[in-house]
């Protein structure tokens, strides 16, 4: 029998854009991101994660469609809060839609998304999606009012961007960003939100933010994909599930 995710810490979600990015490079069959899925969840991936941009640079609309019928644990859409991916998501029916902030001119996601400013623009977003049966959750900042303004639009879930600690150059303000991500956890927690956390995550610094208590997700995708190149998605995931559930 399998451990429920409140004994063993945080699950992982892991997110599989980049092995679309690879096979976009040269417009080629493969690597098939659902064949990756499938190789995650042997791994013990707890879900897929998948961004499906404006732009489709990496994921494909077929992509979606096909890993909702393969996915065994859940699937997470990510996606910009516009009325073409809304349409998207209450068609294909993701168990989860991650909103998230999308610039063509990036190359991934670059900072949380502004719900405070946006809040008239997402509440009603949110409301078709959870209508649509589809569980909703806001990918911000580690910022306290934006954590407060998830709850207010009506999002069931939070993740908390981890950039700033992933990225920190030394001790001082790897801790200070530690922190920021535990603060906006807890409140997260007490406002009845699921909260989830990632990017920049890799196998030297999930640890630490899967060890917040209020975190039950962490989702992680560039690491591990870097690491499959290597040693092949099974591997490279149930690597990193041996790091997040490390006692």
């Amino acid at each position: 029998m399998t451990a429920s995710s409140s004994e063993r810490g945080a699950s992982l979600g892991v997110n599989i854009d980049h092995v679309a990015t690879v096979r976009q490079a040269r417009r080629a069959p493969e690597p098939d991101p659902v064949h990756a899925a499938v190789l995650a969840e042997l791994g013990g991936a707890d879900g897929i994660t998948v961004h499906l941009r404006g732009d489709r640079r990496h994921i494909q609309d077929r992509d979606v469609e096909m890993l909702r019928q393969v996915v065994k644990t859940r699937l997470n859409l990510e996606m910009a809060a516009t009325q073409e991916m809304v349409k998207v998501a209450l068609t294909i029916k993701p168990d989860q839609v991650t909103l998230v902030p999308e610039r063509r001119e990036e190359l991934t996601t670059e900072g949380g998304l502004d719900v405070m400013l946006n809040s008239v623009h997402l509440k009603p977003v949110v409301k078709m999606l959870d209508d649509g049966g589809i569980r909703v959750s806001l990918f911000v900042d580690p910022d306290l009012e934006q954590v407060k303004e998830c709850h207010r639009v009506g999002g069931a879930a939070v993740e908390i961007n981890t950039a700033a600690y992933a990225d920190s150059r030394d001790d001082r303000a790897r801790e200070a960003n530690l922190r920021k991500v535990a603060d906006a956890a807890r409140l997260g927690g007490k406002l009845g939100l699921l909260v989830h956390a990632g990017h920049g995550l890799t196998y030297a610094n999930a640890a630490r933010v899967a060890a917040v208590p209020e975190v039950s997700e962490l989702n992680i995708g560039h690491n591990i994909v870097a690491r499959a190149v290597l040693v092949g998605m099974e591997r490279a995931v149930r690597e990193m599930v041996a790091v997040l559930r490390r006692p």
